[in-house]
C-alpha cells in the first residue's frame, strides 16, 4: 500500500534525538519490512504546549491550509500515485491531528493512527479546544494502533467499535544489541579504560538529561541508590546529557556514598550506547512519566536485567518477575532491594537476562510488528468499505 505517514508532534525527520522521534522511525521501518510504500506527509508541528486558546486556534488555521495543500496536490497526482492510507503517530491534546481527517476524508481512504492518547480529565480547561480534536478524530479512525494497555483503556471507548482496536507493544530492532556473549570482557574492558571503572558489577542508566520527567527520574534513582546496602562493589554508568546535565551531575555527587561510585559517559552516538549496554550487569531506570521507555526494550535486547518503577508503560516493555523487577512508584527503598536483589543474585540476573534478550528477539522484534500492523491495515481498509457500504 501506498501510506501518507504523518506525525504532528515530531516529525521523523526532526533534527533533535527522543523516544517520540526513535518509534516514528521505527514504525516507518516496520511499514516498509511489511512491503508498504511510505511518504511522509507533511513536517507540520502541531504541539502547543501552553494551553493557550488563541495558539490553538491558530494552529488549527494553520493545520487547514496544509491540509486542503496536500489534498490538492494528491489530486493532482495519477490516480496510482495516490495515497491509500494515512497513518498519524502519536496525537493527544498537545499535538492533536488537524490533518489526516480532512485528507482521509477528501480522499476517501482509510484514516490510521499508532499511539493515540485520550484523556477525558482535558474535556473543560485550557486544552479543551484540542482534546475536542482528538475526540473526533479518533471517533472515525478505522484502526487504532495502540503501544500500551494504560493508552488502551481511554482510548477505546471512543472508537466506532471496539474491534478498531489494535495492540502493538513497543518494538525495536534489536540487532545492533545482539553481542557474542563471549565478547562480554571486551567489552568491559573498553569501558573500563574510557571510564576508568574497577568495580565488579555495573549498574547503567541512559536517559536525556532535561527538565520534567527525565530530571525526576534521576533524582529518584539518586535517593534510590543512597539507600543501596550491599557488600557488593558496584558502580554507576550514567549515559546522556542535556540542559539539565549540572543539576544531574549533582544530584549524584552531591551524595557522599554515590559521588565515587557515579561515572558520567555523556552523550554517546548509538553504537557506543549499545557497546555500553554490553558491558553493563543491570539496567536501572525509575522511569517517572514514561510513556514506555525504549531505554528499557534497548537493555533488555542486550541481555540486561531491568530495575525500574511500575507504572504507566512500563509493564508493556518488560516482563516483571522474568526479565524485570517493578517496583511501587515514589519508593526508593523498594527500588534499592530491587538492585540489591540483583546484585547479590547472580544466577538471577543470568536468568533474567537471557530471557530478556529472548523476549525482545521474539515478541518485539521488527518482525512481528510488521505483521500486527499488516493485520491492523487490512481491517482498516474494511473498516472504510463498511463505512462507504453503510453510508456511515
Amino acid at each position: 500500500m501506498r501510506i501518507s505517514f504523518y506525525a504532528p508532534l515530531k516529525s521523523p525527520d526532526h533534527p533533535v534525538p527522543s523516544g517520540d522521534r526513535r518509534m516514528a522511525r521505527l514504525l516507518i521501518t516496520a511499514l516498509e519490512l511489511a512491503g508498504h510504500k511510505i511518504a511522509l506527509a507533511s513536517d507540520f508541528r502541531s504541539y502547543e504546549g501552553t494551553g493557550d486558546p488563541l495558539l490553538q486556534e491558530a494552529m488549527f488555521a494553520t493545520g487547514r491550509v496544509e491540509a486542503d495543500h496536500i489534498v490538492q496536490t494528491c489530486l493532482e497526482q495519477p490516480a496510482h500515485n495516490r495515497p491509500e492510507v494515512w497513518f498519524t503517530y502519536h496525537q493527544y491534546y498537545k499535538a492533536p491531528d488537524h490533518l489526516g481527517p480532512i485528507v482521509s476524508s477528501t480522499l476517501g481512504i482509510p484514516y490510521v493512527v499508532a499511539e493515540p492518547s485520550h484523556a477525558p480529565k482535558r474535556a473543560a480547561g485550557p486544552w479543551k479546544m484540542a482534546h475536542e480534536s482528538v475526540t473526533a478524530s479518533l471517533e472515525m479512525t478505522d484502526c487504532a494502533f495502540c503501544l500500551t494497555q494504560h493508552d488502551m483503556t481511554c482510548v477505546e471507548p471512543v472508537l466506532a467499535s471496539p474491534d478498531r482496536l489494535v495492540y502493538l507493544p513497543p518494538f525495536l530492532d534489536s540487532e545492533p544489541f545482539q553481542h557474542d556473549r563471549s565478547q562480554k570482557n571486551v567489552a568491559r574492558q573498553h569501558l573500563s579504560e574510557a571510564f576508568n571503572i574497577t568495580a565488579d558489577l555495573i549498574l547503567i542508566a541512559v536517559g536525556m538529561m532535561r527538565p520534567g520527567d527525565k530530571f525526576d527520574s534521576y533524582q529518584r534513582l539518586a535517593e534510590s541508590l543512597d539507600q543501596l546496602d550491599t557488600l557488593v562493589d558496584w558502580q554507576l554508568l550514567i549515559v546522556g546529557d542535556g540542559d539539565r546535565g549540572e543539576q544531574v551531575r549533582k544530584l549524584f555527587t552531591s551524595r557522599n556514598k554515590l559521588t565515587a561510585r557515579t561515572l558520567f559517559a555523556g552523550e554517546q552516538p548509538a553504537s557506543e550506547v549499545a557497546r555500553m549496554l554490553s558491558a553493563a550487569d543491570i539496567c536501572v531506570w525509575p522511569a517517572v512519566g514514561e510513556a514506555y521507555g525504549m531505554a528499557l526494550l534497548e537493555a533488555q535486547a542486550s541481555a540486561l536485567p531491568v530495575v525500574a518503577g511500575n507504572l504507566r508503560g512500563v509493564p508493556d516493555v518488560v516482563r516483571d518477575g522474568e526479565t524485570a523487577l517493578l517496583v511501587p512508584p515514589e519508593d526508593p527503598a523498594a527500588f534499592a532491594a530491587a538492585v540489591k536483589r540483583l546484585l547479590e543474585d547472580q544466577n538471577l540476573r543470568q536468568r533474567f537476562g537471557s530471557r530478556a534478550a529472548l523476549f525482545v528477539a521474539e515478541d518485539r522484534s521488527l518482525e512481528r510488528a510488521a505483521d500486527i500492523l499488516n493485520e491492523g491495515l487490512n481491517m482498516a481498509i474494511e473498516n472504510k468499505a463498511d463505512s462507504r457500504r453503510t453510508g456511515a
